[in-house]
């Protein structure tokens, strides 16, 4: 695999060079307009991304937060089917691009890509941004609107990052039946309770289609957690750029992106034994390790020093991670 910082690395310089020329005051403004817009709960009629300012701006703040949620998604899914890699790759509503950066990242060699959208600033603007990232050159972006008339090329991989929420119920429901003639999909969305229910509504749809889940689930059953209780959901760790800095205030150098994902599959398998599914509790001489495990329940358990490296396993442990780590079949009670 590539080592994803260089590919986060080349894609915030890119983007910093998109920023030249257009004032820090204006971009921020743009940011916070269009950041209130794709929060909102009513799905839009028209792409919100209208001009090059918009998606200069847009893609400096959010880019590289999608990368690093979908990369984490991807490579949670590459744990999984260790053994393959996509052939071709197919970016649903993927705008400027990236979630092709993340596919790139988590897989070596060049593939056919082609990416979707409705907005063509978005598209122009991705097509310029993948110039830099030999892997992307040949990429094709083509408009496509997003909905119940969509067509997806065919391909052994689909991605579809934070476009769920843009959409009206039968909308969703049609991109993921889209979605399902692809040999593998993987869609994030935001890790907020809403973005965990269309990730859910999504899930099933999959699974009915005959997909099996890859991650984060170790299981294709239904979720245990109890609606309306809680929501599954993930954080990656972003660095922060001065326009980051300067929309959100604050100095600190990076964001935790919150995040929400399905990966499934028509490839045989091999889902994590459990997945920790809240960030690791440390305490003197224990871990506490919240589970959702391949039995369908949730479960915490604590690991101790008495462990051993099982336990020093723990201490290293993430959010997010599979457990126990590969080739460690201690199990702790």
């Amino acid at each position: 695999m590539n080592a994803p910082a260089s590919a986060a690395d080349t894609l915030r310089s890119t983007l910093a060079g998109v920023l030249d020329g257009l004032p820090p005051r204006q971009a921020a403004s743009a940011v916070e307009r269009l950041i209130s817009n794709y929060r909102g709960d009513t799905p839009t009629n028209a792409p919100i991304l209208r001009d090059r300012a918009d998606v200069a701006a847009y893609a400096a703040y959010r880019m590289p937060a999608t990368f690093e949620a979908v990369r984490a998604a991807l490579e949670a899914f590459a744990d999984a089917v260790p053994e393959w890699v996509p052939g071709s790759h197919v970016d649903v509503g993927g705008g400027t691009g990236a979630a092709t950066w993340a596919v790139a990242a988590t897989w070596d060699g060049e593939r056919p890509v082609t990416v979707l959208d409705w907005a063509e600033p978005a598209l122009a603007l991705g097509r310029e941004i993948a110039g830099s990232h030999p892997a992307l050159r040949g990429a094709a972006w083509r408009r496509a609107r997003i909905g119940a008339a969509l067509e997806v090329p065919e391909t052994d991989l689909v991605t579809v990052s934070y476009v769920l929420n843009e959409l009206s119920g039968p909308d969703r429901a049609a991109l993921v039946d889209a979605a399902a003639a692809a040999r593998s999909v993987v869609i994030v969305e935001a890790g907020t309770p809403a973005g965990y229910e269309r990730i859910i509504e999504a899930r099933d749809r999959l699974i009915a289609a005959g997909f099996r889940v890859a991650a984060p689930c170790p299981h294709s059953a239904a979720c245990p957690i109890v609606p309306g209780t809680d929501w599954c959901h993930f954080a990656a760790r972003v660095s922060r750029s001065s326009l980051h800095r300067q929309v959100k205030g604050g100095s600190l150098a990076y964001e935790d992106e919150k995040f929400s994902y399905v990966a499934a599959t028509r490839l045989p398998a091999e889902p994590a034994p459990a997945r920790i599914v809240r960030r690791p509790q440390i305490r003197k001489g224990q871990v506490l390790l919240d589970l959702c495990e391949a039995d369908e329940r949730l479960r915490r358990t604590t690991v101790t020093r008495r462990h051993g490296d099982l336990y020093k396993a723990a201490r290293d442990a993430e959010w997010g991670d599979a457990w126990p780590p590969p080739g460690d079949d201690q199990a702790v009670s």
